[in-house]
């Protein structure tokens, strides 16, 4: 299990969204995202989905896939989880407003959800 420091901030990359006066609300979603469980070692398995309004930047696709990527062997809980990512975001792409919601597999018959925003 790796720490937090293994999650790749870094990789984040953005392109410019060319109609700042106009709000476009993007929505982005993958089931795919894993990190591990800080007290069991197990794999937690979410849909992690971002909705955001951008200001000058939008984020690209590839750079937001290897990022969530990289908490693959991360030990996080997933309250957590929603709140680094929202960080990162904020301070990669600088949107207008931005929430993230992970929903997280039912683990022992316990379903987890949680969401967070931010707003410029």
């Amino acid at each position: 299990m790796k720490s937090t420091d293994a999650i790749r901030a870094d990789v984040l990359d953005t392109f410019e969204y060319e109609y700042p006066e106009r709000d476009v609300e993007l929505d982005i979603s993958t089931e795919e995202f894993t990190s591990v469980c800080p007290k069991s070692g197990l794999p937690d398995f979410a849909t992690i989905r971002i909705n955001y309004i951008p200001d000058k930047k939008c984020v690209e696709l590839r750079s937001w896939k290897f990022y969530l990527m990289s908490y693959r062997h991360v030990g996080i809980f997933h309250e957590h989880v929603v709140n680094r990512i929202l960080e990162n975001f904020v301070a990669a792409v600088e949107p207008k407003r931005a929430t993230v919601f992970g929903d997280f597999t039912i683990r022992g018959g316990v379903h987890t959800t949680s969401k967070v925003s931010w707003e410029k």
